[in-house]
């Protein structure tokens, strides 16, 4: 279950809730201050959702169920409330910054400074310390009362005590007497203490962190725009056909197995087949891919795409959150409600680095006055410790750049499942492509049929497609293809009024994995019991080799393609040779993959000619490719090459590359496979162009890089600048300004992977 939290200031609120939640009997939390979301595994047996929400509003902060955010459903609530809460802190910046302004300027400039100037900086001050730091002094207090201390803490008590210094000094001091004068120090002021006032420090401090955070915000909501379009792509109503009766209704009315109007230039409303027409889809939206995709009668179409030519009438084969774009939008809230190694280890610390800040702020006090530098130089030290030591920056430094990635990676149909899978991209050096389907088109097509002396070609073809029709090999597809229109030509010629789809009838079918099917085909009245597959199949059921036949099927193999064994009745009657395509952009794959530093190898159950045809052809030495390799060989060829030290991905889109996506170190499935190797792969290429791996390679590299650019940024700025702080060397002005500039940096170092574009 997903909780939507609110209150949340920096990734010790996150840690601080997690923890929380995790200490519940059966719950496993997971809390990301970037998503503001709380992902909870829970057993409800142990525990129910209401009592995980109340656990989260008694430490302090909001928290309320989402509704299901389903494809293509009105998802403008949050949107419209994210944009609510910009338009507050805006607002609040802006009076904050107008007031601050001639504060700063009072006490920087002595030239500007009149008698009793100093009662009017504090009439300016005074509403942005107390109101515009509201929200920290809220959060502040809110965590006091929950024995905790987070970033609001160190802000709250940093403006607040140079706040009631100034008041002091003013009211009991000599600060408040006409003529007094002040200059402006880069470093810890130094001076008797009654006659010095900090409202340039309060005020700026407060304006400048809420600059931050509403540049945080902003970026944030940026960073979350890929999913929230993504979730917006999906048409509102439908043209549905009902008793004949065209009407138009909303999509979450629409049932599996409707058929419903597409006009051009509107939207595929769910997943569904062709029914009738012929038109161009363009998908770009949903995969990244600008050139429209031709369908006609049986041709899948995707929910959310545009029909870009004629009218189409469609019959729904998944409605609702079963669609191809609910489970995109699913993957992606996953993968960006998930946590990197290097982020759970920033949360760690920063759940012990508030705490151990405020030691060091008062370390720094009483070692900085027992050195003799006096009581103003020990404060403004101290309170420089305080505000430059705010752990915004560490808190941001993955999620943000997990959230820019893995959305930007949603709009080029590159899915990116989590964050544990960027680390895998970086280590892999050996890229295993199967070959049907991910090299090649996967559409095969019939390039001859060879028959012993008592068959004709199309005795086999018929007989041969009867039995394939009921498998869902892509050879199986090409020949069972073949043999209806062979069919629909034949019956068009002699029975015009006849069905032309119409095989004969199969029954006893069976699949021997990786070799062939047999099964038993009536035609004309006789029962025929059929053998298809390849020769290793045919010898184990004892069925002799004909020496014609056998040759025709080598000539086959040594040309690329593949010879497909038929036989009935005890028989060998024939081969159909078939032969599939290369994609176009899959030798540019394979150059792109070897300028990542990646060794391609092909992986295929074909015959060895065939394979090897097809590696020369993509630029691959026969060395780099693996030929006749059953499914339960894919796996161990994995392995094998992971027992050699090799850091294997592998690219498939087949049930029988499942097992082998997911033994690999990292698992690619092309978006266009079957459901269970999408399940098991690690990143999912939505666009079925190998291109793509290399570009979700790239950008998974790229996000990785970012958040470690981060990381490094945020630990280096406190390690660097804390003992700086504590030394004296560092105003509570410019600590203000650094910590504000550290967050917006780390946030908009984010969102340049927003620019990540597919090579070539």
């Amino acid at each position: 279950m997903e909780l939507a939290v609110g209150g949340m200031t920096c990734s010790s609120c996150a840690a601080r809730i997690e923890k929380k939640l995790n200490k519940l009997d059966g719950v496993a939390a997971s809390v990301n201050y970037a998503t503001e979301k709380a992902t909870v595994r829970y057993d409800p047996a142990v525990i129910g959702p209401s009592e995980l929400v109340a656990t989260v509003v008694a430490t302090g902060y909001t928290a309320q169920l989402p509704k299901a955010a389903e494809a293509g459903s009105d998802n403008t609530e949050a949107p419209d409330t994210a944009s609510v809460e910009l338009a507050h802190l805006r607002q609040r910046l802006l009076v904050s910054a107008v007031l601050t302004l001639p504060v700063v300027l009072l006490a920087m400039v002595p030239a500007l400074q009149f008698d009793n100037w100093q009662w009017l900086a504090l009439t300016l001050a005074s509403p942005v310390v107390v109101w515009g730091g509201l929200p920290f002094h809220r959060a502040a207090w809110t965590n006091l009362r929950h024995r905790a201390a987070t970033m609001d803490t160190l802000v709250s008590m940093g403006t607040v005590a140079a706040y009631g210094w100034s008041l002091y000094a003013l009211f009991f001091g000599d600060a408040g007497m006409p003529g007094m004068r002040m200059h402006f120090d880069v470093t810890a002021s130094s001076g008797s203490g009654a006659s010095d006032i900090y409202l340039e420090v309060a005020s700026a401090v407060v304006t400048f962190l809420l600059t931050g955070r509403y540049l945080e915000a902003r970026a944030k909501r940026s960073s979350g725009a890929a999913l929230h379009s993504l979730l917006e792509l999906g048409a509102k109503d439908v043209a549905v056909l009902r008793n004949g009766v065209e009407s138009r209704i909303p999509v979450a009315e629409l049932l599996v197995g409707d058929t419903f109007v597409v006009r051009p230039g509107e939207k595929v409303p769910t997943d569904g087949v062709v029914v009738e027409g012929s038109s161009a889809i363009d998908e770009s939206l949903l995969t990244g891919e600008s050139v429209p995709v031709e369908v006609g009668p049986g041709d899948g179409v995707t929910g959310a795409t545009v029909n870009a030519g004629g009218r189409l009438i469609v019959r729904a084969t998944r409605v609702g959150a079963d669609t191809r774009l609910a489970h995109i939008a699913r993957l992606v809230v996953e993968a960006q409600s998930g946590k990197a190694p290097v982020q759970r280890l920033a949360d760690r610390i920063s759940t012990v680095f508030v705490p151990i800040v405020l030691l060091l702020a008062l370390g720094t006090l009483i070692g900085t006055l027992a050195t003799g530098s006096g009581a103003v130089r020990a404060f403004t030290a101290a309170v420089a410790v305080l505000i430059i030591a705010c752990p915004c920056a560490l808190g941001l430094a993955t999620p943000t750049a997990l959230l820019v990635g893995t959305g930007r990676g949603a709009q080029l149909g590159l899915l990116i499942k989590g964050p544990e899978v960027l680390e895998s991209t970086r280590r892999v050096d050996t890229i295993v492509l199967d070959k049907t389907g991910t090299v090649t088109t996967g559409r095969m097509s019939l390039h001859g049929v060879h028959t012993a002396e008592d068959v004709t070609p199309d005795q086999v073809l018929l007989i041969a497609g009867a039995l394939e029709g009921a498998s869902e090999h892509p050879i199986a597809a090409a020949i069972a293809a073949a043999a209806i229109d062979r069919a629909a030509t034949d019956r068009a010629a002699t029975d015009r009024a006849a069905s032309p789809n119409v095989l004969p009838p199969v029954s006893d079918f069976r699949n021997s994995a990786g070799l062939g099917v047999s099964g038993t085909v009536t035609v004309d009245g006789h029962a025929h019991s059929v053998v298809i597959g390849r020769p290793a199949l045919l010898a184990e059921l004892g069925v002799p080799a004909e020496d014609s036949l056998k040759a025709a099927a080598d000539s086959a193999a040594a040309t690329g393609r593949t010879a497909v064994m038929v036989a009935w009745d005890g028989q060998l009657r024939g081969v159909i040779v078939v032969g599939d395509t290369v994609k176009e952009t899959s030798a540019a794959a394979v150059r792109q993959f070897r300028s990542l530093g990646l060794r391609p190898m092909l992986l295929t159950g074909d015959n060895r000619g065939a394979a090897v045809a097809v590696g020369s052809a993509i630029g691959l030495d026969p060395a780099d490719v693996i030929a006749e390799v059953l499914p339960e060989d894919k796996v161990s060829t994995v392995t094998r090459l992971q027992a050699e030290g090799r850091v294997v991905a592998m690219v498939g889109d087949g049930v029988n590359d499942a097992a082998a996506l997911a033994a690999a170190d990292l698992g690619l499935s092309m978006g266009a496979g079957t459901d269970v190797a999408i399940e098991a792969s690690d990143i999912t290429l939505v666009r079925g162009d190998l291109t793509a791996a290399a570009d979700a390679i790239r950008l998974s590299r790229s996000t990785l890089r970012t958040i470690k650019g981060n990381l490094f940024w945020a630990f280096g700025y406190n390690v660097v600048l804390i003992p700086v702080a504590a030394a004296g060397l560092l105003s509570p002005l410019i600590a203000g300004a650094a910590m504000a500039f550290s967050s917006v940096f780390v946030v908009t170092n984010s969102l340049r992977l927003r620019r990540f574009r597919p090579a070539g």
